[in-house]
């Protein structure tokens, strides 16, 4: 693997500087390879199953497929070629949303997408950054090349591709080794039981019904266990715990007051007076 040099440090708004490790091309080259492998791998699965059905046996594979690109209709095609490109473009954005920044490749090797204000990516940005990965893939579509994203990301003081500049996107590679683990950090004895609260509220507004016991279980040991921490340590908790509800959440915030520790004070707080209130 090749080690990202590159470093991109954002400042929260309690102005605590967060550092992240920028994805290296290589990285990101054999991640993207991973994910185009799944892409035609499906696709041929895909077609072998159809031409099967519709009585074409192994030998005839290659035949088959010119008689019938001379023999479909042109909005048929058309149709083709729209499920190709949702295939394409839908896969990653699919992976990206659901899976929190992350593609099947991009989990291989501990990459993940984040806005470039280190928060997470929403529906809108995946699809913006992987609709443009055709300006990207140029000149190549159906075996991407990815010339034009390649220079871009030589031009880019972050290493973004045209879709990440236009989404306000960049690659991170997650650092296990300079954040503490979850276990290192609920392992240890509570200092402090009394639980504080240390932050401005965020005036997030969020239905916290949907989280669950085990959700809240472990934002509450951070938010008690917070003092046995570094501040670099508690920074890089806090957001890795608040970047999954984040994503699972969908909250609106005001960016002025934001802070992800102020965010899971708010969340814990809110979701134990609504027991209380159903109780």
């Amino acid at each position: 693997m090749i080690e990202a040099e590159e470093r991109l440090i954002i400042e929260t708004p309690e102005r605590v500087e967060l550092e992240f490790a920028l994805a290296s091309i290589g990285n990101r080259f054999l991640a993207v390879a991973i994910d185009h492998f799944i892409q035609y791998l499906s696709i041929f699965l895909i077609a072998w199953f159809f031409l099967s059905i519709a009585g074409y046996g192994a030998t005839e594979t290659a035949d088959s497929a010119d008689k019938l690109l001379t023999e479909m209709p042109k909005w048929t095609i058309a149709i083709l070629i729209l499920v190709l490109f949702l295939i394409f473009a839908g896969y990653f954005i699919v992976f990206e949303w659901l899976w929190n920044g992350q593609t099947p490749g991009k989990r291989l090797l501990k990459l993940r997408v984040i806005r470039d204000d280190g928060r997470p990516l929403t529906l809108w940005e995946a699809i913006a950054r992987n609709l443009l990965r055709i300006c990207d893939a140029v000149p190549g579509f159906v075996i991407p090349v990815y010339s034009v994203g390649l220079i871009v990301i030589f031009l880019s003081s972050r290493d973004q591709r045209v879709g990440d500049l236009f989404a306000g996107t960049v690659v991170i590679r997650e650092r296990s080794d300079e954040a503490p683990t979850f276990a290192e950090t609920f392992s240890t004895r509570i200092a402090d039981s009394a639980f504080m609260r240390i932050q401005k509220p965020t005036g997030i507004t969020a239905d916290v019904s949907r989280l669950t016991e085990r959700e809240v279980e472990v934002v509450e040991s951070f938010l008690r266990r917070r003092w046995d921490l570094t501040e670099r340590q508690r920074l890089w908790m806090a957001w890795r715990i608040a970047l999954p509800i984040m994503y699972k959440l969908k909250p609106a915030y005001d960016l002025q007051t934001f802070t992800y520790e102020g965010f899971l004070e708010d969340i814990l707080h809110r979701f134990h007076a609504k027991q209380r209130f159903l109780n």
